[in-house]
């Protein structure tokens, strides 16, 4: 196969990756769907080959399950991984935001403000775009954990965003979530901002404490 012909082929596969993730993550294609080439070939009109190479990248990130002899198959988000996650989660953006107000300098505490702002302007939306609005709640926690100046405690904070995305599409339609996410925000930048590490770092974890309550009971069926 000739360079320019790979190049085609990656990036024909790139898109599709991209586009059936988005799809994935934001519910469009629901967990246990099976995804047939066939279909899909003809729906987004590419060959069987990208759609086989995109199903295998969404097979290691684990958004997709491939089962001999019967396909694949996106995969279900159980509370409990997400639970599971999301303790990780807690103790990470806990600690992020506690160095932060150690560490944090004055352009940092403005990032993180600004952050704050952009995720508030457009969380009062009457018809707010969820996409956007998970772009903009990600920049304000990895503009905290920027903040805390340890590069390691960022790039794991980045990927417990990633692994808890799909989860952010069912609490952005919870409106009594979304004003207290606005709220508790609006605390942890202030308690940021005063320099006080020990608070911080408690309202921190009170943010996700507040998340895996509204998981557990939708779990159990009271919300």
């Amino acid at each position: 196969m000739k360079t320019l012909e790979i190049e085609r082929h990656k990036s024909l596969s790139t898109m599709v990756f991209e586009q059936l993730k988005q799809q994935i993550l934001a519910g469009s294609i629901s967990p246990g769907t099976r995804l047939m080439e066939v279909e899909l070939s003809e729906k987004l009109e590419v060959s069987r080959t990208p759609i086989r190479e995109a199903i295998r990248l969404l097979e290691r990130e684990g958004l997709v399950e491939v089962i001999p002899r019967h396909g694949a198959y996106t995969s279900a988000v159980s509370a409990e991984e997400i639970i599971g996650i999301m303790e990780v989660r807690r103790y990470m953006d806990s600690l992020a935001a506690s160095l932060a107000a150690e560490r944090g300098t004055e352009e940092d505490i403005e990032k993180i403000a600004e952050a704050a702002d952009a995720y508030r302007e457009e969380a009062e939306k009457i018809d707010f775009d969820p996409n956007t609005l998970i772009r903009m709640d990600e920049s304000f926690h990895e503009s905290i954990a920027s903040a805390a100046h340890n590069k390691a405690l960022l790039n794991m904070v980045t990927e417990l965003q990633e692994l808890v995305i799909r989860f952010r599409y069912i609490y952005y339609s919870n409106p009594d979530i979304m004003a207290g996410m606005l709220s508790e925000h609006a605390e942890i930048l202030d308690a940021i901002r005063s320099g006080n590490a020990k608070k911080a770092g408690k309202v921190a974890g009170e943010h996700i404490d507040g998340l895996m309550n509204f998981i557990n009971a939708k779990d159990r069926g009271e919300s």
